[in-house]
């Protein structure tokens, strides 16, 4: 077994800059970074941050475009059949409703804004709607992002998507395709991986990442970490548990702040050129250690998230700053 004393930092680097891939032994030392050395793995892990993205973070926001009233049965999900959480519950917003959205993160200074619905996938009238609502936005945001989330998606309705000027899709495998039952049983793993290559096929982006701490094992989350190498994902976001009361995950609180950065660290390692984002669960997982995940980050949400609160923009960008990192301004 490899220990992450025997591991050469600097021969590390220079290997996943020449676009080498970490071994799964290598990789596994790295997550089990003694607490006292992560400050060599989070300078390491800048390096490579660096090199595609210099200091700079991109600001994204999130639109609950239609909450709760959802048939799967996702144990980490506040809005799934199986949640007795207390949330809003409301059908799509309206296109109005989510250009204002749109509005309040071109204000806010987000370059990527992204709308999600609760829901197993989108039906044609969705389809429909979110096409007019890209158009709209891009009339008045051109230099706007826009990402969609909206479940299980066939290539038409990309293709729908894709001509209606929306750049990004999301639809993140959460885990390993082993631990997959374990968390969601009405899909599976690989109809997830169908959605992400309906979207590339697209020409959409690709957004898909993970949640941390569910339950699974060290291998399951190498297992994801991997597949977001090997599917050549645009944007990763890396999400960690917030375990919701009235979810069935409510009691499982299993990170440490600096578990979560050390997997942040193997994330960005394994996909040097991709975008990685910091996700939900960030501030409640990290808490004063937040602002080291842009170490291995350029990309943090601002605001809140779904169904949880989240930093507000102007904490955001102070923290961003004191870190000694620039905000991603448009252009």
């Amino acid at each position: 077994m490899v220990k992450f004393e025997d591991l050469d930092l600097d021969r590390i680097v220079e290997d996943v800059l020449s676009g080498g891939e970490l071994d799964r032994e290598t990789a596994r030392a790295l997550l089990n970074c003694p607490d006292q050395r992560l400050g060599d793995l989070l300078a390491a892990t800048l390096r490579v941050r660096q090199a595609a993205f210099g200091r700079r973070v991109k600001l994204c926001m999130l639109r609950n475009a239609r909450s709760g009233i959802c048939p799967e049965d996702c144990g980490y999900c506040s809005q799934s059949r199986l949640s007795r959480a207390d949330i809003p519950v409301y059908k799509l917003q309206s296109i109005q409703q989510l250009v204002e959205g749109a509005d309040r993160a071109a204000q806010a200074g987000a370059r990527r804004y992204c709308m999600v619905t609760s829901g197993r996938g989108p039906d044609a009238r969705d389809i429909e709607h979110f096409g007019e609502t890209c158009e709209r936005i891009r009339e008045r945001f051109p230099e706007l992002e826009i990402c969609l989330s909206l479940g299980l998606m066939e290539r038409e309705q990309a293709d729908a998507l894709k001509g209606a000027g929306a750049g990004w899709v999301n639809h993140n495998l959460n885990t390993s395709r082993r631990f997959y039952p374990s968390i969601c049983t009405t899909h599976t793993w690989d109809d997830r991986v169908r959605t992400i290559e309906n979207v590339r096929e697209a020409g959409l982006a690709t957004c898909s990442g993970g949640i941390v701490g569910m339950g699974e094992s060290e291998d399951d989350l190498l297992d994801l970490a991997y597949a977001t190498r090997r599917l050549n994902i645009d944007s990763v976001p890396v999400n960690f548990l917030n375990p919701i009361r009235g979810t069935p995950m409510e009691g499982r609180r299993e990170l440490t702040p600096q578990a979560c950065l050390k997997a942040l660290c193997l994330f960005r390692l394994l996909n040097p050129a991709s975008e990685v984002r910091a996700a939900g669960g960030r501030e409640l997982n990290l808490g004063e250690l937040q602002g080291y995940a842009l170490y291995a980050v350029n990309s943090i949400f601002v605001d809140g998230y779904l169904t949880t609160p989240g930093l507000a923009v102007a904490a955001t960008r102070e923290m961003i700053e004191r870190m000694g990192f620039e905000v991603e301004e448009q252009d």
